[in-house]
């Protein structure tokens, strides 16, 4: 073991961060995960501490060092996935003025609004391909401009975790085109600052990280990290990409009509592609991956929490998820006509609408519990099919599906996700899409591998579950009227937030 050469993938999640060593053929060496809290001082707001997440990085890099039973001089490089759309503004030294404002952080409604209504927000979205959602740092810093202008006044820079992180590891202010096309202050088109954005932000590219590629290799760290971390201060880093764009790589989702799946406590479809696709109705997402390669899908607020708040909430706790699960199986498809718009804490695509409210539609004295949960998987997976339902008319059907995260180990949503798509789905073997995607960048970054369909070699088909006509056809029918119902109640859901606010 000590003489193989290994490459460490670090995934930044929103609720933890894993790092797992791979060897250079993709297997799985060893793995640690370090858990943190999402911060929700006030109603809509979800934050970070940024040195807890570091510190979090530093464990987990160490932690799968031990577990693979591996030492420094094994590893060749380190590659880093994170998530997508974080806002840190840092002073002049690197200290932060705030904490870490996440994706999944509401606050900037009203200037979201302001973006999309009166400035020219449809075509900045065209240009950089970013929704104008409050998931997108664009209308965070008009937020903080406004709301804060003490931080604003003292912010040097305005960057990413992912930023934060390398420049506390290199003292190097750089960020990879996929982390920046998340932003909303990117143009798709010259892999640039977008002047447009720049302007409706109010700041200058000086206030923002310097722009590479994935491949983009730092060296050099600080010894007191590379200590803490167990590496030698040389090791190689690559900047890497997101979590969502490594995850197609990770499951070998990469070539032209090849969809990806991935439901975890949220849930996203994408696909690859050689070209920037925005959409004319706004309703997906585009971003970069590496160099000329982009990803474009659509991500739901309201994947496996669903579950999770039934369990929680509905049932106190006194069920298993498999027992759930198995409930929600003994039920036909379609709930006997009972429907769930599965909007618990808003939603992102296709809709984007953050004052969407989860609704059960159709109930009667004839439905128990478990025709609740029935109803509740399927309205994740009816969200599900409107995001791809919307690809399609961008880029045309997916010729293969294929199924990652937590759901895919349940027979039952598998079952549910072919019959709702009407198509085979295809789950490969993963284990850790988004790292196993950083450090395939890595190894291209240090010439290890040449081209990234050597990753189907790592990636095979496990499992095939093919669709049930019969359960097809009842779908597609509460698919109609799934979709006639969410487009009939921002009114009615616009009018609740109020007064949710208000009482």
């Amino acid at each position: 073991m000590q003489d193989r050469q290994a490459i460490i993938g670090i995934d930044i999640g929103t609720t933890s961060t894993k790092s797992v060593a791979f060897d250079t053929g993709g297997i799985v060496l060893g793995s640690f995960a370090v858990e943190y809290p999402l911060l929700q001082d006030q109603p809509g707001w979800a934050e970070q501490d940024p040195d807890v997440i570091v510190a979090a990085v530093v464990e987990s890099v160490r932690g799968a060092l031990e577990r693979s039973e591996l030492h420094d001089k094994d590893i060749a490089g380190v590659g880093i996935s994170s998530a997508m759309h974080s806002l840190i503004a840092v002073d002049e030294g690197g200290r932060p003025l705030t904490r870490s404002i996440t994706w999944a952080d509401g606050r900037s409604e009203m200037e979201t609004r302001r973006i999309r209504d009166q400035l020219g927000g449809l075509e900045v979205y065209r240009r950089t391909g970013t929704p104008i959602h409050p998931m997108s740092p664009l209308p965070k810093l008009l937020w903080l401009r406004e709301h804060r202008p003490e931080v604003w006044g003292n912010a040097a820079k305005f960057v990413s975790i992912k930023e934060y992180l390398l420049h506390q590891l290199f003292g190097e202010w750089v960020v990879d085109h996929s982390i920046a096309s998340a932003t909303g202050l990117l143009a798709l088109d010259t892999l640039d600052w977008d002047e447009q954005a720049l302007e409706i932000a109010g700041i200058g590219k000086d206030r923002l990280s310097a722009l590479q590629s994935g491949t983009y290799r730092l060296q050099g760290m600080s010894a007191n990290y590379a200590e803490r971390m167990g590496l030698l201060p040389n090791t190689p880093f690559f900047l890497g990409s997101s979590d969502g764009a490594l995850a197609n790589l990770g499951v070998g989702a990469i070539d032209a009509g090849e969809m990806a799946v991935t439901i975890g406590t949220s849930a996203a479809v994408r696909m690859m592609t050689e070209q920037p696709l925005t959409d004319a109705q706004h309703r997906t997402f585009c971003y970069n991956v590496v160099d000329s390669t982009y990803i474009i899908g659509g991500a739901t607020n309201n994947g496996g929490i669903v579950l999770q708040w039934m369990r929680e909430s509905l049932f106190a706790g006194q069920k298993t998820v498999q027992e759930l699960l198995d409930a929600a199986e003994r039920v036909s498809p379609g709930a006997e006509g009972l429907l769930f718009l599965p909007f618990l804490t808003g939603e992102r695509a296709p809709i984007y609408n953050s004052e969407a409210r989860g609704t059960f539609f159709g109930a009667s004295l004839n439905h128990r519990q478990e025709h609740f949960v029935r109803a509740g998987l399927e309205g994740v997976m009816l969200a599900i099919l409107s995001v791809a339902e919307t690809l399609k008319d961008l880029a045309g059907p997916a010729r293969e599906v294929r199924a990652s995260g937590g759901f895919a180990k349940s027979p039952l949503w598998l079952q549910m996700l072919a019959n709702m798509l009407g198509q085979e789905i295809l789950v490969p073997r993963v284990t850790e899409a988004s790292a196993l995607g950083a450090a395939v960048l890595a190894m291209q970054g240090l010439g290890t591998i040449q081209d990234w369909r050597e990753v189907k070699q790592w990636t095979p088909i496990v499992k095939r579950i093919e669709p049930n006509a019969q359960s097809v056809e009842i779908y597609r029918e509460l698919f109609s009227i799934y979709g006639k119902l969410s487009s009939q109640l921002p009114e009615h859901f616009a009018a609740m937030a109020k007064f949710q606010r208000m009482h």
